[in-house]
């Protein structure tokens, strides 16, 4: 028997280990892409669709 003898037994903690693993990389990942969604969105903002863009508009970063 010698080194392989646990080898079966555990098997499936093994499996459940790595599959934990595995599922905590993703919400890591998705916890990442969300807040990162969320700062562009509170970053753009829009231009007044009814008031026409003018050059001032373009030229002027301290205007909003």
């Amino acid at each position: 028997m010698g080194i392989h003898y646990d080898y079966k037994s555990t098997r499936g903690d093994k499996a459940m280990k790595k599959e934990a693993k595995r599922k905590a990389r993703i919400e890591q990942r998705r916890a990442k892409r969300s807040s990162t969604s969320q700062k562009e969105s509170e970053q753009d903002t829009m231009h007044d669709i009814n008031k026409p863009i003018t050059l001032e508009d373009l030229t002027n970063p301290d205007k909003n």
